[in-house]
């Protein structure tokens, strides 16, 4: 028993272990009767889709939030949110430490795998700041939000309120719920609502490693750490190049950016990049897109945001790894550098692992939801690729692929919340050392 103890309680399981305790508290708080509108009913797999929609910061939904689910409903939505976004391993050593002001090695461990920590002596530094930045990020966009619902539409302080730290808790943690059935389509053209929502989730998706270093050396970029800059850089290139990617594919489509003006058509195609970062609302009509455009967020979604953040996807850290092996076999050099660093050779096998995992999860995601429902390749690896990135935004087949589809995509938000992370962590905590070398043999590649 105590093995199996020790076995059950090693930092990467116990992640995951935590996740699926919350996701099922989760899904049984919405199958209650109070947590459904008048006259809704939900079933357990559509309560479970839910659930793990929210605690894994996706944001598919299988029924309208603003009119399925009770008030109730909704504040159970959005302390999930913030549990996801948090981190469970996280949360819990912040109320550790609020109760006994102690924290074991054990949680330390734990708390460590989650938030990509190096060392557990650094982890009470790094759940006070993930608290500090959660806390204010979510604190000034929900006063933004909440002036401008009773400023901008005539809301009534205590709705204008909810609504602001609603979207607030959902942008920061890059969830994606929405409290209208059309998300933020009937913002489109208010900038006092999108920017806010924008710099949330891109604030949200740069991890909180980043901020750690911002803190200390904001002034002197050349003491950033090279995860710091990859980060930033990153973020910065695929935000900004995904904006133009999509703004210029949908310029004239009348289904979408088609009937706004010039300005607006830019900011909406910003604010759909970002949302491909793992933020999931959406400001225009993802289904009147055009393949090329599901594409491009196809490849935003998959690569996703920073390490140790609320978003999702394999990382923007992973991604550039990838690129500069690529760039340094391409030139024939033997080591691979980065910012005049060596990345060592251990990083650069477990960024191509989490890559080839990620794909393969995808690609059989893509075979079985396709067996499945009667949708096409486009529609199906939008979904799929959106659940794994526990991005959110769909092309309007999520409610429509059925139970065993339903499964197959709470699976995969899961996986794409957790594979990652608890990977990561597996393999910078497993490494083991031979005492012998097998004789080098050279096959075939390419």
């Amino acid at each position: 028993m105590k093995n199996l103890l020790d076995r059950i309680n090693t930092p990467s399981r116990a992640v995951v272990l935590a996740f699926l305790a919350v996701v099922l508290v989760g899904t049984g708080l919405l199958s209650l009767p109070v947590a459904v509108a008048a006259g809704e009913s939900v079933s357990w797999t559509s309560a479970l889709f839910t659930a793990t929609s929210a605690v894994c910061v996706t944001g598919l939904a299988v029924h309208d939030t603003a009119t399925h689910w009770s008030f109730f409903g909704e504040i159970v939505l959005m302390v999930l949110m913030q549990i996801g976004g948090f981190g469970i391993m996280t949360l819990s050593s912040i109320l550790a430490v609020i109760v006994s002001g102690k924290l074991g090695l054990r949680a330390r461990l734990n708390t460590q795998a989650e938030t990509k920590t190096l060392g557990p002596g650094d982890v009470r530094k790094v759940i006070a700041g993930v608290a500090k930045v959660t806390l204010v990020a979510e604190a000034l966009t929900a006063t933004v939000l909440a002036a401008r619902f009773m400023i901008g539409y005539g809301e009534p302080f205590g709705r204008a309120a909810y609504y602001g730290i609603f979207h607030a808790i959902s942008a920061f943690t890059n969830a994606g719920f929405a409290l209208w059935p059309d998300s933020m389509m009937r913002f489109v053209t208010d900038p006092w609502i999108c920017l806010p929502l924008i710099t949330a989730v891109v604030a949200g998706g740069l991890g909180f490693p980043v901020y750690a270093v911002l803190r200390q050396n904001w002034r002197r970029p050349a003491r950033w750490t090279l995860h710091a800059k990859i980060t930033l850089g990153m973020t910065a290139v695929l935000l900004f190049g995904g904006a133009v990617a999509i703004t210029a594919t949908e310029w004239n489509n009348p289904g979408t950016l088609g009937p706004l003006s010039p300005g607006l058509r830019i900011m909406a195609g910003l604010f759909h990049s970002t949302m491909t970062r793992s933020g999931g609302l959406n400001s225009v009509d993802t289904s009147q897109m055009s393949e090329s455009s599901w594409l491009i967020s196809d490849v935003l979604m998959f690569i996703g945001a920073g390490s140790a953040s609320t978003g999702g996807g394999i990382k923007v850290t992973t991604f550039a790894l990838l690129g500069f092996v690529i760039l340094a076999e391409l030139r024939g050099e033997p080591d691979v550098s980065a910012g005049r660093r060596r990345v060592p050779e251990q990083l650069q096998r477990q960024a191509l692992t989490i890559a080839l995992l990620s794909v393969a999860s995808v690609a059989m995601g893509t075979f079985a939801l396709m067996t499945v429902t009667p949708f096409k390749l486009d529609r199906v690896l939008f979904e799929v690729v959106s659940a794994f990135g526990t991005v959110g935004l769909s092309t309007g087949i999520t409610a429509d692929v059925g139970t065993v589809g339903h499964l197959i995509l709470t699976i995969l938000m899961f996986v794409g919340r957790l594979g990652p992370v608890t990977l990561g962590a597996a393999l910078a905590l497993h490494v083991q050392t031979r005492r012998f070398r097998y004789p080098e043999e050279r096959p075939l590649v390419g």
